[in-house]
């Protein structure tokens, strides 16, 4: 959904007890603050199987080319054991140990001590210090964006080794892909947990703090809603941005490089691969000031779920088919690479599109045209745990009056067309678009219910003004 969210002057504000506003706050946004049993046992479940599963896909391609089914026969047939699969895995090792470290505190670097200067000179493009959404407490935080300026300093040193300094090997990410896979781990894990204790013992702000009594759903979904550490060092937004998703386009390029390595050419389905993918990582970082107003900052506390899964879940299965066409190298005939090429980019379209609408609504007040009209709206309220009353703008027009989540079709074609690069021989790279359709669908649902708790009857009005949460006239 769309919305535009501005504080009232402090005449208009309505206000209750402190006491009570905290407590309307605590039940109308953010995630829950109480657990029932279908919640904790997804979350037991994911805590359990999500870095098995991870493994598995991994482990699949590494020993029995990229086949899901192989091992599962291997095991129910007796062939193979678990051990035998385990002891084939690689292990962790100081080489892929002392990888990591430099990736992640290059990262570090780049994002703490290195002011954006991207924004002095590229035209449209909205960096340096920005701020965020309102928090349930009534918090505004600044945040230094500079991720494009990351991005491109990143990849410039990375092909300036390539084809000139030759410190490293372009396939060095793929060459120890399993070893950096339980780095991942370690870092996932050890940043959730101390997300955590910091919840507990030494909060950013404690008014942000949710707390359910359950130690496995506050491990997975958060405490605190902006862990930081000093003035610019915001958990959410370094992880979300950094490193997963900085990492996303050198992994397919080192992808590549093996490809070249051991056939001699670069298929056209992985340079197809690369530059859709490639396109969806620079628009986020494009417009990663417009991330700061999005559902992920403004709803998602920062546990587990993000920590564990932007450092493995995200750089491990999203880059699947880049994986899988290094292990079966597929050369697409002109029509079909033409068809995945238009599937994607128009997919880019739909998405870039409703999300420019809606930030062209919240940066202009509704003061702007959408498809040649003035904008129309529903207006709703919401309290804050600071005792003031905020007010949003709904957009109903454009693609946000076809559907609540139009974006989303975006989004699935995008992931669609990834998929397609790879050809129908394997299942194993259509997890994404299985994955995303679930992902996407359940976040209608999800982010739906949060929007009703915290707008309430206004909520309702929108929804009768835009009935279909996804697909016109289909749902």
């Amino acid at each position: 959904m769309a919305a535009h969210q501005q504080k009232k002057p402090s005449e208009e504000r309505k206000h209750k007890s402190t006491q009570n506003d905290t407590q309307t706050s605590q039940v109308q946004w953010g995630r829950a603050w109480e657990v029932d049993w279908f919640s904790l046992a997804s979350i037991l479940f994911l805590l359990m199987f999500a870095p098995l599963i991870v493994y598995y896909f991994i482990m699949s391609c590494d020993q029995y080319q990229c086949s899901l089914i192989d091992p599962l026969i291997d095991l129910l047939t007796g062939n193979r054991h678990l051990s035998d699969i385990w002891d084939k895995t690689p292990t962790l090792t100081y080489r892929a140990v002392g990888i990591y470290a430099l990736w992640v505190s290059f990262q570090v670097l780049l994002y703490v001590f290195i002011p954006d200067f991207c924004h002095k000179f590229l035209p449209g493009y909205v960096g340096g210090v920005q701020e965020g959404a309102v928090t349930p407490a009534g918090v505004v935080n600044k945040y230094e964006v500079n991720g494009l300026q990351a991005w491109i300093i990143t990849h410039v040193l990375w092909f300036a080794n390539a084809c000139y300094f030759h410190c490293f090997s372009p396939t060095i990410i793929f060459d120890n892909w399993i070893p950096l896979l339980w780095c991942a781990n370690i870092l996932g894990y050890a940043v959730s947990t101390f997300a955590m204790i910091k919840g507990y013992f030494f909060p950013t702000n404690a008014r942000d703090c949710k707390f359910t009594g359950n130690f496995f759903y506050d491990y997975m979904m958060g405490i605190e809603f902006n862990p930081r550490i000093g003035k610019w060092f915001d958990f959410k937004l370094f992880f979300n941005g950094r490193p997963g998703i900085v990492a996303w386009t050198l992994i397919n390029l080192s992808y590549a490089a093996k490809q070249q390595e051991l056939y001699g050419q670069v298929t056209n389905s992985m340079i197809l691969l690369n530059v859709l993918q490639g396109i969806y990582v620079l628009d986020y970082f494009w417009n990663e000031a417009w991330y700061l107003k999005t559902i992920d900052m403004c709803h998602d506390h920062f546990g587990w779920y993000l920590g564990w899964g932007d450092c493995v879940w995200l750089p491990y299965l999203y880059t699947l088919q880049g994986l899988y066409l290094v292990y079966h190298p597929v050369q697409l005939c002109t029509a079909n690479a033409i068809g995945i090429l238009m599937l994607g980019l128009v997919g880019y379209y739909i998405f870039r599109m409703t999300n420019h609408q809606k930030d062209l609504f919240r940066r202009t007040d509704g003061n702007c045209k959408i498809w040649g009209k003035k904008p129309e709206y529903i207006e709703c309220s919401y309290m804050a745990a600071d005792g003031a009353k905020y007010y949003s703008k709904l957009l109903t027009s454009g693609f946000w009056g076809w559907a609540r989540h139009f974006n989303y079709i975006g989004d699935l074609m995008g992931s669609l067309a990834y998929c397609l690069t790879c050809g129908f021989e394997h299942i194993l790279p259509y997890f994404y678009i299985v994955y995303m359709t679930i992902l996407l669908i359940h976040r209608c649902v999800r982010d739906e219910h949060r929007c009703f708790s915290k707008y309430g009857k206004d909520w309702k009005r929108y929804t009768a003004a835009v009935p279909y949460r996804l697909i016109p006239h289909v749902f």
